[in-house]
Protein backbone atom coordinates (compact mmCIF):
# COMPACT_ATOMS: atom_id res chain seq x y z
CA UNK A 1 0.00 0.00 0.00
CA UNK A 2 1.08 3.64 -0.49
CA UNK A 3 0.74 6.25 2.01
CA UNK A 4 1.63 9.80 2.77
CA UNK A 5 3.62 9.74 5.73
CA UNK A 6 2.87 12.44 7.88
CA UNK A 7 5.73 12.50 10.11
CA UNK A 8 9.55 12.09 9.89
CA UNK A 9 9.64 7.67 10.31
CA UNK A 10 12.95 6.69 10.65
CA UNK A 11 13.80 3.71 7.78
CA UNK A 12 10.39 4.82 5.72
CA UNK A 13 11.33 8.99 4.90
CA UNK A 14 10.40 12.53 5.91
CA UNK A 15 7.18 14.09 6.29
CA UNK A 16 4.99 14.32 2.79
CA UNK A 17 7.14 11.56 1.56
CA UNK A 18 5.09 8.87 -0.21
CA UNK A 19 6.32 5.57 0.48
CA UNK A 20 5.18 1.81 -0.03
CA UNK A 21 4.28 -0.20 2.73
CA UNK A 22 3.18 -3.90 3.83
CA UNK A 23 -0.49 -3.12 3.72
CA UNK A 24 -0.66 -4.76 7.88
CA UNK A 25 1.83 -2.20 8.96
CA UNK A 26 -0.36 0.66 7.20
CA UNK A 27 -3.73 -0.78 8.70
CA UNK A 28 -2.52 -1.85 12.40
CA UNK A 29 0.25 1.14 12.95
CA UNK A 30 0.62 3.94 10.53
CA UNK A 31 -2.99 4.66 10.09
CA UNK A 32 -4.70 4.36 13.38
CA UNK A 33 -1.89 6.24 14.51
CA UNK A 34 -2.09 8.99 12.81
CA UNK A 35 1.33 8.95 11.03
CA UNK A 36 0.04 8.53 7.53
CA UNK A 37 -2.78 8.73 4.87
CA UNK A 38 -3.23 6.91 2.58
CA UNK A 39 -2.00 7.95 -1.14
CA UNK A 40 -5.21 8.95 -2.80
CA UNK A 41 -5.60 12.07 -4.84
CA UNK A 42 -7.82 13.28 -2.28
CA UNK A 43 -5.63 12.64 0.45
CA UNK A 44 -2.29 14.76 -1.53
CA UNK A 45 -4.98 17.79 -1.56
CA UNK A 46 -5.60 17.61 2.47
CA UNK A 47 -2.13 16.99 3.04
CA UNK A 48 -1.04 20.12 1.62
CA UNK A 49 -3.49 22.16 3.55
CA UNK A 50 -2.30 19.96 6.60
CA UNK A 51 1.23 20.33 6.35
CA UNK A 52 1.86 23.84 8.14
CA UNK A 53 -0.26 22.89 11.15
CA UNK A 54 1.89 19.37 11.29
CA UNK A 55 4.98 21.06 10.62
CA UNK A 56 4.29 22.91 13.59
CA UNK A 57 2.84 20.19 15.76
CA UNK A 58 6.26 18.68 14.71
CA UNK A 59 8.56 20.99 16.10
CA UNK A 60 6.55 21.53 19.49
CA UNK A 61 6.95 17.59 19.80
CA UNK A 62 10.65 17.45 18.89
CA UNK A 63 10.99 20.55 21.61
CA UNK A 64 9.11 18.69 23.96
CA UNK A 65 11.60 15.29 23.53
CA UNK A 66 14.43 17.50 23.71
CA UNK A 67 13.61 18.43 26.92
CA UNK A 68 12.63 15.10 28.23
CA UNK A 69 15.61 13.91 26.34
CA UNK A 70 18.56 16.15 28.40
CA UNK A 71 17.43 14.46 31.45
CA UNK A 72 16.76 11.15 30.55
CA UNK A 73 20.36 10.74 28.15
CA UNK A 74 23.02 8.67 30.26
CA UNK A 75 20.44 7.70 33.23
CA UNK A 76 20.84 4.11 34.12
CA UNK A 77 18.18 2.06 35.93
CA UNK A 78 18.60 -1.09 38.00
CA UNK A 79 16.35 -4.16 37.13
CA UNK A 80 16.80 -7.29 39.69
CA UNK A 81 15.90 -10.74 38.66
CA UNK A 82 16.67 -14.37 39.28
CA UNK A 83 19.39 -15.80 37.36
CA UNK A 84 21.87 -18.98 37.14
CA UNK A 85 25.26 -18.51 38.12
CA UNK A 86 26.63 -17.84 34.73
CA UNK A 87 24.59 -15.01 34.65
CA UNK A 88 21.41 -16.34 32.39
CA UNK A 89 18.06 -14.76 33.33
CA UNK A 90 15.29 -16.92 34.50
CA UNK A 91 12.82 -15.06 32.16
CA UNK A 92 13.44 -11.87 30.49
CA UNK A 93 13.38 -7.85 30.58
CA UNK A 94 10.95 -6.74 27.85
CA UNK A 95 10.46 -3.45 26.59
CA UNK A 96 7.03 -3.38 28.90
CA UNK A 97 8.96 -3.98 31.65
CA UNK A 98 11.51 -0.84 31.04
CA UNK A 99 8.84 1.64 29.83
CA UNK A 100 7.36 1.34 33.24
CA UNK A 101 10.35 1.66 34.69
CA UNK A 102 11.69 4.75 33.47
CA UNK A 103 7.81 5.91 33.91
CA UNK A 104 8.16 5.17 38.06
CA UNK A 105 11.10 7.82 37.11
CA UNK A 106 9.10 10.39 36.07
CA UNK A 107 9.34 10.18 32.48
CA UNK A 108 6.75 9.90 29.68
CA UNK A 109 7.77 6.83 27.96
CA UNK A 110 5.79 4.23 25.85
CA UNK A 111 7.31 0.67 25.21
CA UNK A 112 7.13 1.55 21.22
CA UNK A 113 9.53 4.27 21.73
CA UNK A 114 12.24 1.65 23.24
CA UNK A 115 14.64 0.54 20.90
CA UNK A 116 15.26 -3.07 22.37
CA UNK A 117 15.80 -5.60 19.67
CA UNK A 118 15.47 -8.45 21.48
CA UNK A 119 14.49 -9.36 25.49
CA UNK A 120 17.65 -8.96 27.75
CA UNK A 121 18.16 -12.28 28.77
CA UNK A 122 21.72 -11.96 30.91
CA UNK A 123 22.67 -10.11 33.82
CA UNK A 124 24.94 -7.23 33.00
CA UNK A 125 24.61 -3.36 31.64
CA UNK A 126 23.05 -3.26 28.79
CA UNK A 127 22.41 0.11 26.70
CA UNK A 128 18.92 1.04 25.48
CA UNK A 129 18.16 3.22 22.66
CA UNK A 130 15.30 5.45 23.37
CA UNK A 131 13.46 6.97 20.68
CA UNK A 132 11.76 10.10 22.06
CA UNK A 133 10.94 12.02 19.20
CA UNK A 134 11.28 11.23 15.28
CA UNK A 135 14.07 13.58 15.17
CA UNK A 136 15.00 12.52 18.83
CA UNK A 137 16.87 9.40 20.44
CA UNK A 138 19.26 8.91 23.26
CA UNK A 139 20.55 6.18 25.55
CA UNK A 140 19.41 4.82 28.82
CA UNK A 141 22.01 2.17 30.66
CA UNK A 142 20.04 -0.64 31.98
CA UNK A 143 22.13 -2.63 34.92
CA UNK A 144 20.46 -6.13 35.26
CA UNK A 145 21.45 -7.73 38.77
CA UNK A 146 20.28 -10.58 41.08
CA UNK A 147 21.02 -8.30 43.86
CA UNK A 148 21.11 -4.46 44.65
CA UNK A 149 24.60 -5.17 45.82
CA UNK A 150 25.41 -7.32 42.77
CA UNK A 151 24.14 -4.12 40.81
CA UNK A 152 26.16 -1.95 42.52
CA UNK A 153 29.70 -4.25 42.04
CA UNK A 154 28.24 -3.98 38.28
CA UNK A 155 27.68 -0.21 38.41
CA UNK A 156 31.46 -0.27 39.68
CA UNK A 157 32.78 -2.28 36.10
CA UNK A 158 33.01 -5.51 38.04
CA UNK A 159 32.36 -8.81 35.88
CA UNK A 160 30.04 -10.35 38.28
CA UNK A 161 29.07 -13.26 35.87
CA UNK A 162 32.68 -14.23 35.25
CA UNK A 163 33.13 -14.11 38.70
CA UNK A 164 30.36 -16.61 39.94
CA UNK A 165 31.15 -18.38 36.80
CA UNK A 166 35.22 -19.52 37.71
CA UNK A 167 36.59 -16.87 39.36
CA UNK A 168 35.84 -17.38 43.12
CA UNK A 169 34.83 -20.92 43.11
CA UNK A 170 37.49 -22.22 41.31
CA UNK A 171 39.81 -20.34 43.64
CA UNK A 172 37.91 -21.62 46.64
CA UNK A 173 37.78 -25.45 45.81
CA UNK A 174 41.87 -25.29 44.94
CA UNK A 175 42.67 -23.43 48.10
CA UNK A 176 40.52 -26.11 49.62
CA UNK A 177 41.92 -29.07 48.06
CA UNK A 178 45.59 -27.34 48.83
CA UNK A 179 44.37 -26.74 52.45
CA UNK A 180 43.87 -30.02 53.35
CA UNK A 181 46.78 -31.40 51.57
CA UNK A 182 48.85 -28.84 54.19
CA UNK A 183 47.44 -29.96 57.33
CA UNK A 184 49.35 -31.38 59.84
CA UNK A 185 48.20 -34.83 60.52
CA UNK A 186 45.48 -34.93 62.86
CA UNK A 187 45.57 -36.62 66.08
CA UNK A 188 44.18 -40.16 65.02
CA UNK A 189 46.57 -39.82 62.53
CA UNK A 190 49.31 -39.54 65.10
CA UNK A 191 47.84 -41.96 67.67
CA UNK A 192 48.01 -44.31 64.81
CA UNK A 193 51.39 -43.39 64.41
CA UNK A 194 52.89 -43.56 67.98
CA UNK A 195 51.16 -46.62 68.35
CA UNK A 196 48.97 -46.63 71.66
CA UNK A 197 47.98 -49.97 71.09
CA UNK A 198 44.24 -48.83 71.04
CA UNK A 199 42.21 -51.16 69.03
CA UNK A 200 39.92 -50.27 66.67
CA UNK A 201 36.03 -52.11 66.54
CA UNK A 202 36.09 -54.97 64.04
Amino acid sequence: MEVILLERIGKLGQMGEVVRVKDGYARNFLLPKGKALRATDDNRKRFETMRVDLEARNLKEKGEAEKVGTKLDGQTFIVLRQASETGQLYGSVSTRDLATLIAEAGFAVNRNQIALNAPIKMIGMHKVPVALHAEVEVAVTVNVARSADEAERQAHGEDVTIRREGGDDEDEAEAAGTFFDNQPETDEDADGDQGKGEAKPA
